[in-house]
C-alpha cells in the first residue's frame, strides 16, 4: 500500500526531472548560431516587377451587352481592339 502511494508521484517527479534531458517538443530549437546567420532585409532591398500577364491584349477594358438581343456583345480589350459575339460569347469577331 504503501509503494502504490508513492509510485504516481516518484512517476510524475521523474518526467519532470527528465525533461530537460530527453526531446518532448514536436520540433527542434534553433541554435543560437542559426539565429544569428538569418539576417532581415529592409523593404529597400526589393525591387518592383510586373508579376501581371506578360500580354495586355488579355486584359478586358469594358464590356457592352446590346439592349435589346442578350446575345449581342461588345467587349474592349487592353490592346485597342473590339470584339463582338452575336451567340453569348461561342465565337468572337473583331
Amino acid at each position: 500500500m504503501i509503494m502504490k502511494r508513492f509510485l504516481l508521484p516518484l512517476l510524475l517527479a521523474s518526467l519532470f526531472l527528465f525533461q530537460g534531458t530527453t526531446p518532448l517538443n514536436a520540433q527542434r530549437r534553433k541554435s543560437k548560431t542559426a539565429e544569428k546567420k538569418e539576417e532581415k532585409l529592409p523593404l529597400q532591398a526589393f525591387k518592383f516587377r510586373n508579376i501581371g500577364p506578360a500580354f495586355l491584349s488579355g486584359r478586358i477594358a469594358d464590356i457592352a451587352v446590346h439592349p435589346d438581343n442578350d446575345n449581342v456583345w461588345y467587349v474592349a480589350v487592353g490592346s485597342g481592339g473590339v470584339w463582338k459575339t452575336e451567340n453569348a460569347g461561342t465565337t468572337w469577331i473583331s
